[in-house]
C-alpha cells in the first residue's frame, strides 16, 4: 500500500502541476493585461488560487515520496494537497484525476498495515 500511495502522490502532483501552471498563469495575466468581457474574467480569490497552485502539487509529490518510508505522514499530505485542490479549483475535468489520485494515494497510506518505524534488516 506505501508504494501504491507513493506512485499515486507522484502521478497526482504532475498532473496537478499542470493544473497549477495553468491556473497561477490565468490568475496573472488577467492581472497583468486586464478582463476580457464574457470571455476572461478575474477570479474571486486570485491570492487562494495562486497559493494553491503551488501548494498543492508541491504536497502531493511530497507526501508521495514520503509516504513509502512514513505512511501516515505522506498520507496526511496527500489527503491534504486533494482538499486543497477541491477548495482552489474545484472538481471538474481538469482536476478530477489529481484530486482523486492524491485522496486514493492518501487513504491508502493512511490504511498501511505496517508501523511507521524503521526496522533493521541486518
Amino acid at each position: 500500500m506505501r508504494n501504491a500511495a507513493m506512485v499515486l502522490g507522484v502521478i497526482a502532483g504532475l498532473i496537478g502541476m499542470i493544473v497549477g501552471f495553468f491556473g497561477y498563469g490565468y490568475v496573472e495575466f488577467i492581472s497583468r493585461y486586464g478582463e476580457i468581457k464574457g470571455l476572461a474574467e478575474q477570479v474571486a480569490n486570485e491570492d487562494l488560487i495562486q497559493l494553491m497552485s503551488v501548494l498543492a502539487p508541491m504536497l502531493a509529490i511530497a507526501g508521495g515520496a514520503i509516504s513509502h518510508a512514513r505512511a501516515l505522514w505522506g498520507g496526511a499530505m496527500l489527503i491534504a494537497s486533494a482538499a486543497g485542490m477541491y477548495y482552489a479549483f474545484g472538481f471538474n475535468v481538469f482536476t478530477m484525476f489529481p484530486i482523486a489520485f492524491a485522496a486514493t494515494g492518501g487513504l491508502l497510506g493512511l490504511a498501511a498495515g505496517k508501523p511507521d518505524e524503521p526496522r533493521a534488516h541486518f
